[in-house]
């Protein structure tokens, strides 16, 4: 089947809130409408122009979310909707399944995305088995059957940073280092922001003082056979984390076609995209894993790239990339420049598309004389995912 060019003719976001924050009231379609909305008047698109939905949403516990979306942002009866769930991948994978609609002619304008209302999450149990048996509640779903391995992420960050080599100390300074950059930038960020519920900016960031740092508990350690020291020394402390968060991120995929028929002049072209799965053991390793397969694909090189995102749910992803960004011979300050998952919180059906988000602002950054700059977003996944997208900034199309 031919294929044909995918552009992007804007993205925007909602601010990333700590759980039970201001969104705290919000469902996913409550939280993602505005942001679709203001998504369509960015880019100067009727309702009525979109043919498709295709959200991420990891925490809904069933029904379908993009339904829900459409029809809350008043997109025509008529429009598909498709909700995905690869977990903490979820945006970054609906976005390239729109982007496949687009590319295949099956659609000529997309929304895609995620929304995560993990305020509103269900409460989850399992049903009983025999008659006067209880409920059995569960905060997470298994990723993973037997004889896999499916160990609780923070102690596969534990590991990870153990095997890697990566202390506590390191850990909680990549941390502190993010919030700052975060907090730096909030003027920049704030242009990708759309405001719900009255939220202009992400609410996490914060400045952080290495005897803030020295306070905070430890949540995880490795399992490995090490002297305690050793494994005290590799600890993962709960500033290394990523918080639970709300949030909706979108971008809108249209066809060359659509661009020429209203006159757009998209920011970015979608070049690619790569899933790939891995061991669930070690799940963290899985973002660098695909993104590498991706730019292999692609033939691009690391030192190509004029932003780079990674959803660090983990300090330890953010610090190992840091290592392997210097091996590749790129420039490791690109990697998410403006403060990462780990200073914003993590709304795991939307955090890939946030950090897509931000790979897209950031390119608009980069100057007019030089188009073609080109940008990446990746991240890891439960059950041993990960996924990456690769997109180019525009010249003029016409």
């Amino acid at each position: 089947m031919p294929t044909s060019s995918v552009f992007i003719a804007s993205q925007a976001r909602s601010a990333v809130v700590p759980v039970g924050g201001a969104f705290k009231q919000l469902q996913p379609h409550e939280l993602a409408a505005p942001v679709l909305q203001a998504l369509l008047h960015r880019a100067g698109l009727p309702a009525d122009a979109v043919d498709a939905v295709v959200l991420g949403n990891a925490l809904g516990a069933g029904g379908n979310p993009a339904r829900m979306l459409a029809l809350a942002g008043q997109l025509p009866l008529h429009c598909a909707a498709y909700t995905v769930d690869t977990q903490c991948c979820a945006g970054l994978d609906a976005i390239a399944l729109g982007a496949s609609l687009v590319a295949s002619g099956q659609a000529e304008v997309v929304v895609a995305g995620g929304a995560e209302a993990w305020s509103r999450a269900p409460i989850r149990a399992t049903r009983p088995l025999h008659a006067g048996d209880s409920a059995q509640p569960y905060e997470r779903p298994p990723f993973a059957p037997p004889p896999h391995e499916d160990p609780d992420l923070l102690l596969a960050a534990a590991r990870y940073a153990a095997s890697a080599g990566h202390s506590r100390a390191a850990q909680d300074s990549y941390a502190a280092a993010s919030h700052a950059r975060a907090l730096a930038s909030a003027a920049v960020l704030a242009r990708e922001i759309i405001p719900v519920a009255g939220v202009v900016h992400d609410a996490f960031p914060r400045a952080l003082r290495q005897r803030q740092l020295d306070r905070m508990p430890v949540v995880a350690q490795t399992d490995a056979d090490l002297a305690d020291e050793a494994r005290r020394d590799h600890a993962v402390s709960t500033v290394a984390i990523s918080p639970k968060a709300d949030a909706a991120a979108l971008v809108l995929l249209v066809s060359e076609a659509v661009c020429r028929r209203w006159g757009l002049q998209p920011g970015a072209q979608w070049l690619g995209h790569q899933s790939l799965g891995g061991s669930p053991a070690m799940p963290l390793v899985l973002a660098f894993e695909a993104a590498q397969a991706l730019l292999q694909r692609e033939d691009v090189g690391w030192s190509q790239l004029a932003a780079i995102e990674l959803h660090d749910a983990f300090a330890v992803q953010g610090l190992q990339w840091q290592a392997l960004l210097q091996d590749q011979g790129a420039d490791a300050s690109l990697l998410n420049r403006h403060g990462g998952g780990i200073a914003r919180g993590h709304p795991i059906g939307a955090s890939a598309a946030v950090a897509l988000v931000r790979v897209l602002a950031d390119l608009q950054q980069v100057s007019p004389a030089t188009p073609g700059a080109l940008g990446l977003a990746a991240v890891a996944g439960a059950g041993g995912l990960g996924s990456a997208a690769l997109v180019r900034q525009t010249a003029l199309l016409y």
